[in-house]
């Protein structure tokens, strides 16, 4: 979102994003959608997530110049000279073209459970990932130059806003999967303390990104929503360190 809210939305990270935009992760595989056993892409693979990005961007900037309900999935296919059809393989909902970090969040939390150290909790390592996306300013810490423009969109349109939900639902199954799995359990069929945990941590986090996207809708220094954000999340995995025997 940070340069990305200035021109449009939030964008996938990966190697040559449209705009340079600050705030992507190193480009690292797992981010992009499309990986392999070497960590590197292949030429197809790039065009591919260049065709990608160069959708959403063309998107991003018509639902925040003109309103999301207000384009048609046939404009963003004018707009990024692709067909219609070439957008849905990228995207197979509209909401999707400019909540598109969904899928990276996903990854994120996977690889920040599974890859975590020896002696690291889950717990511990989602905090470290949280507070790691804040110091970067990345997009999906919700805090950064710009990113109102974004938020405003999603406030703006009910359909984004009822992803937004269905996302948060989804990070919840996911994380719900990965404590279950790592307890030794059933992924597939994650159990009461597992979900428990996954809804409590979910619910901690998104508690504290709506307090700073109203911060900065509001217009207070994103230098200072920042700083105080670190502090509301550091409190908050303090507080479910507590709730949560071993760290998850």
């Amino acid at each position: 979102m940070a340069e990305e809210a200035r021109r449009g939305g939030a964008r996938t990270t990966g190697g040559e994003e449209a705009g340079g935009r600050p705030g992507a992760i190193g480009g690292r595989p797992g981010e992009t959608g499309f990986t392999r056993e070497d960590g590197q892409l292949t030429l197809r693979e790039r065009k591919k997530l260049r065709t990608r990005q160069r959708i959403s961007g063309e998107a991003t900037l018509l639902f925040i110049e003109r309103g999301f309900d207000q384009v048609t999935v046939a404009e963003v296919a004018r707009a990024a000279e692709v067909s219609t059809m070439t957008v849905f393989n990228y995207f197979p909902r509209k909401e999707d073209l400019f909540l598109d970090r969904i899928p990276e969040a996903r990854e994120l939390i996977t690889r920040a459970v599974r890859e975590r150290g020896a002696d690291e909790s889950p717990l511990a390592a989602l905090r470290a990932l949280v507070l790691g996306l804040l110091a970067e300013r990345h997009p999906l810490s919700v805090v950064g130059e710009g990113f109102e423009r974004f938020w405003r969109t999603v406030l703006a349109s009910p359909a984004l806003r009822a992803r937004g939900r269905e996302a948060v639902e989804e990070m919840e199954d996911t994380l719900a999967a990965l404590l279950a799995e790592d307890a030794g359990g059933d992924a597939g069929r994650p159990g009461h303390d597992a979900r428990l945990a996954a809804a409590l941590i979910v619910a901690g986090v998104r508690a504290a990104c709506a307090g700073a996207v109203a911060r900065q809708l509001g217009g207070d220094p994103v230098d200072e929503v920042a700083v105080e954000q670190a502090e509301v999340l550091r409190r908050t995995f303090d507080a479910l360190e507590r709730a949560l025997p071993g760290g998850a």
